[in-house]
C-alpha cells in the first residue's frame, strides 16, 4: 500500500499467545500501547496482569532486521476488588496503559481498571549488593559480639532482573467506569475521564485531584449523553479533548477557567438526513479521539469510519474514511448480538500520514492520507511464516462475488480487532485479537 511510508508491503512478524480454542476471559487483551521510543511494548488483559515485550537490538549481519519483542516483564497490576458501599464487584481488567516519558534508567507507566490508577516503576537490577557487616548472606543477622572486623560490601554481577513496583495508587476518584487516561506535556500531571466526569491529577499527589470536566445534571433522568473518551494536546499543556456518545468532540482550554464545563471549541458534523434511523445516534457515538502526533489535527473513530479533524475547523471533518460501510445493512442483527456497542479504538503512524483502526472478522484497516488509498488486512495465524507478505482482503457488498472477495454474510463478528497501536518512528504494528497479539512489520526493501 503506498503511502503508509511510500509503497509498503507488511509481512508478519509474531504472534504472542497461546491457540486454544477455549480461550479463558481472563487472557483476553484490553490494552495495548507502545513506550516513546518504541523499544517497549505493553498491553493489559481482564485478567489485571500487564505483560511488557522489549525489542531485541538489531542484528549486525542483517541491518535491516529489525529485532523481535520478547517478554520482558509480566506482573499483576489490578486485583478483583468489592465496593461494599455500592455492593459493586470491580473487574480486575485493565482499561488503560499510558507510559511516561522516560527521565532515568527506570521505566515508569500508569494503569487503570475502572476505579483505580496505579503508577508502575520498571527497573531493571543486575548487580547484587554482598559482604555485609551485620547480616549473613541468608539474611539472619549476626550476633554483634561475633563481629571483629569490618568489610566492605561488593557489588556482584547477577543474572538480570526486571522488578515492576507499584510507585503510587490513585484511587476513590470516580464514581463511574474510568475510560481514559492521559499523560499531559508537562509530565507533572495527567487526566482520567469516566461517563461523566474528568478528574486532572498530579503525578505526585495520590490523595486528591481536581475535578475539571462535570456533565452529571441535576436529574440524572435528563441524561443525553455520556463521556467517551479524552485526551491531552501532546504539547500544549492547557488544553484537552473529549468526545460524547452523541458524536461531539469539545475541546477545553484550563486556562479559561477551573472548571471546564465550557468549552472553547465544539467539533460536530451537522446530521445527514438521508442517512437518519433508529441506529444513527448509537453509531455516531465517538469510541476513541487520538491527537496527531504534530498536534494540528484529532482523529475520531465511530462505529462505520474515522474521522480527521483540523484544529482550526470546527463546523465539519477534513477528512472521512469508511472504515466499514458494508456493515450499515446489517445493523440490525449487530444491535441484537450487542456488537453495535463495540469500542474500536484507532492510532496514528509516527509521521501524522497514516491512520489505523480495527474492524471485524480479525481485518483492520490502514488508510493513506496523502495518497488517498485504503487496505483492508486480516491478522490470522494461517500465514504467520516470519516475512510473509499480508494479502489485502477485500469485502464484497453487491451481488456478484468475485473469488478472493470475502462475503459480508460470512463476516465472523466474534473475531474483533478494537486494539491497535503503531510504533511511533517505524513501520512496525501491533493489533490484537482477542488472547493473540500480532506485530506486523514492514518488509525491509
Amino acid at each position: 500500500m503506498a503511502g503508509a511510508g511510500g509503497d509498503v508491503q507488511w509481512c508478519f512478524s509474531q504472534v504472542k499467545g497461546a491457540v486454544d480454542d477455549d480461550i479463558v476471559e481472563a487472557d483476553i487483551i484490553s490494552t495495548v500501547e507502545f513506550n516513546h521510543t518504541g523499544e517497549l511494548l505493553a498491553t493489559g488483559d481482564k485478567g489485571g496482569r500487564v505483560v511488557i515485550f522489549q525489542q531485541e537490538p538489531e542484528c549486525k549481519g542483517q541491518p535491516h532486521s529489525r529485532g523481535e519483542y520478547s517478554v520482558y516483564s509480566t506482573f499483576q497490576s489490578h486485583e478483583p476488588e468489592f465496593d461494599y458501599l455500592k455492593s459493586l464487584e470491580i473487574e480486575e481488567k485493565i482499561n488503560k496503559i499510558r507510559w511516561l516519558p522516560q527521565k532515568n534508567a527506570a521505566q515508569f507507566l500508569l494503569s487503570t481498571n475502572d476505579k483505580t490508577i496505579k503508577l508502575w516503576k520498571i527497573s531493571e537490577r543486575n548487580k547484587r549488593p554482598e559482604g555485609y557487616n551485620l547480616k549473613e548472606e541468608n539474611g539472619c543477622y549476626r550476633d554483634p559480639s561475633s563481629i571483629t572486623s569490618l568489610r566492605v560490601p561488593v557489588l556482584l554481577p547477577m543474572e538480570l532482573m526486571v522488578e515492576a513496583s507499584p510507585r503510587r495508587v490513585f484511587a476513590n476518584a470516580h464514581t463511574y467506569h474510568i475510560n481514559s487516561i492521559s499523560v499531559n506535556s508537562d509530565h507533572e500531571t495527567y487526566l482520567s475521564a469516566d461517563d461523566l466526569r474528568i478528574n486532572l491529577w498530579n503525578l505526585e499527589i495520590t490523595d486528591r485531584s481536581f475535578n475539571i470536566v462535570d456533565i452529571k445534571p441535576a436529574n440524572m433522568e435528563e441524561l443525553t449523553e455520556v463521556i467517551t473518551a479524552a485526551e491531552f494536546h501532546p504539547n500544549q499543556c492547557n488544553t484537552f479533548v473529549y468526545s460524547s456518545s452523541k458524536g461531539t468532540i469539545r475541546l477545553c482550554d484550563m486556562r479559561a477557567s477551573a472548571l471546564c464545563d465550557n468549552h472553547a471549541k465544539l467539533f460536530e458534523e451537522p446530521d445527514d438526513p438521508n442517512n437518519r434511523s433508529f441506529f444513527s445516534e448509537i453509531i455516531s457515538s465517538i469510541s476513541d479521539v487520538k491527537y496527531s502526533h504534530s498536534g494540528r489535527y484529532m482523529m475520531t473513530r465511530d462505529y462505520l469510519s474515522i474521522k480527521i479533524w483540523d484544529l482550526n475547523m470546527e463546523t465539519r471533518p477534513v477528512e472521512t474514511y469508511q472504515v466499514n460501510e458494508y456493515l450499515r445493512s446489517k445493523l440490525c442483527s449487530l444491535y441484537e448480538n450487542d456488537c453495535i456497542f463495540d469500542k474500536f479504538e484507532c492510532c496514528w503512524n509516527g509521521r501524522d500520514s497514516v491512520v489505523m483502526t480495527g474492524s471485524y472478522n480479525n481485518f483492520f484497516r490502514m488508510f493513506d492520507r496523502g495518497y488517498r488509498q485504503d487496505v483492508t488486512l486480516e491478522a490470522s495465524r494461517e500465514n504467520n511464516k516470519p516475512g510473509s507478505v499480508l494479502k489485502p482482503r477485500k469485502v464484497s457488498t453487491g451481488g456478484k462475488r468475485k473469488k478472493e472477495e470475502i462475503s459480508v454474510d460470512s463476516l465472523d463478528f466474534s473475531k474483533k480487532i478494537l486494539h491497535t497501536a503503531w510504533h511511533p518512528l517505524d513501520n512496525i504494528i501491533a493489533v490484537a485479537t482477542t488472547n493473540n497479539l500480532y506485530i506486523f512489520q514492514e518488509k525491509p526493501n
